[in-house]
């Protein structure tokens, strides 16, 4: 291509880089979640929460979750021991229990930090103790408040690291949640078919 042509090309280039629908783009990354139910979309967002994006991409990229499960559905009914403040979700990721996890627990963005908040069908990370979350995650069923920064759901009043949301399949985080038992963890957790980057 000559010089010109690509001179002639760099304006449309640079409107294009400029649109609202380039920089919405940018700020996000798209991943295929199919479960035995259906597919769900997801979209992370590196810049808002790099550190917990990057950790959920790298399980993603090295196939870590393709044999994963849904198996944990927490309902308002099916807390035990019966918590002072209840939470609506579904949990999935590797499930290693007691096992440690392939890569090494990353540090805690709250979500003072990157200004996400737990709204129905965001995307966060399970832990334990602040700095213990790795390969296991959840989906908000519901506007979960009580997860953010300041809530009362972990003692620590640090919160849950969100870092997504789900943008196509709420049928199916539906039909997920209906799958609940009478005991927050599955007898029989729901497999996972394959998780990659859209």
């Amino acid at each position: 291509m000559r010089r010109r042509d690509m001179l002639l090309g760099m304006p449309a280039l640079l409107l294009a880089s400029g649109s609202p629908a380039f920089a919405a783009a940018a700020q996000r990354v798209l991943v295929r979640v199919d479960t035995e139910l259906g597919a769900l979309l997801i979209a992370v967002f590196p810049r808002k929460a790099p550190v917990t994006t990057a950790n959920f991409l790298a399980y993603v990229d090295a196939h870590y979750l393709d044999d994963g499960s849904v198996y944990r559905i927490v309902t308002p009914d099916n807390q035990h021991p019966e918590p002072a403040v209840k939470v609506s979700l579904v949990q999935w990721g590797m499930n290693l229990g007691q096992k440690p996890p392939p890569l090494p627990p990353i540090a805690h963005e709250t979500t003072a930090m990157t200004g996400l908040r737990h709204r129905h069908g965001t995307v966060s990370m399970a832990r334990l103790e602040p700095g213990t979350a790795a390969s296991e995650f959840f989906i908000c069923v519901g506007d979960q408040p009580e997860l953010d920064f300041g809530g009362h759901r972990n003692p620590d009043g640090a919160g849950f690291a969100a870092f997504g949301e789900v943008v196509v399949g709420g049928q199916v985080v539906d039909a997920l949640y209906a799958r609940a038992e009478s005991d927050h963890m599955l007898r029989r957790p729901i497999p996972l078919r394959g998780v990659a980057r859209a």
